[in-house]
């Protein structure tokens, strides 16, 4: 199959965001229904890290959540992300990924071919305090599923070792 490329600098971020999603989705995908489920980290004070499924429903809600930032700079509509979502299996923990991921791409759209400029001009606040720009806000977005992914790994080994 042949890969399409989007176009333009914001187009190379959103190939990216996809790919580290395909990547975790490949990932949660060798998990059994108890694995995705179990609790692995009875010692973290973090509620969103207990369990691949909780670390699945932190990442849904981040990727809406990075979404409407942009939304909301640009003056476009957004829907409020919820507290939790439904994620009682893997296959719909993916399904909801890839929503939010769809709803990016629409959130991007005619938003392909900003230039450097227009990027670094476009700041965010975000809810934990810090300022990003455009650039940096999609950054983070990839950066994140990067980061829960080799958490999850870390997990499945944990959990390889427990059995």
């Amino acid at each position: 199959m042949t890969k399409t490329y989007r176009n333009g600098p914001v187009g190379a971020l959103m190939d990216e965001y996809e790919r580290a999603s395909l990547e975790l989705k490949a990932l949660i995908r060798t998990l059994s229904q108890d694995d995705f489920s179990r609790i692995v980290d009875t010692d973290t004070e973090d509620e969103d890290c207990r369990s691949v499924q909780t670390i699945m429903n932190h990442v849904v809600r981040a990727a809406y959540g990075y979404a409407n930032y942009i939304r909301k700079q640009f003056g476009d509509n957004w829907l409020d992300s919820k507290e939790q979502y439904k994620l009682t299996t893997v296959e719909i923990a993916c399904t909801e990924l890839d929503q939010a991921l769809e709803y990016t791409v629409e959130t991007l759209q005619h938003k392909w071919e900003l230039t450097f400029e227009e990027m670094t001009s476009n700041e965010m606040k975000v809810s934990w305090g810090q300022v990003y720009d455009f650039e940096q806000l999609l950054e983070h977005a990839i950066v994140h599923i990067l980061r829960h992914r080799r958490q999850i790994e870390r997990f499945k080994l944990r959990m390889s070792h427990a059995s």
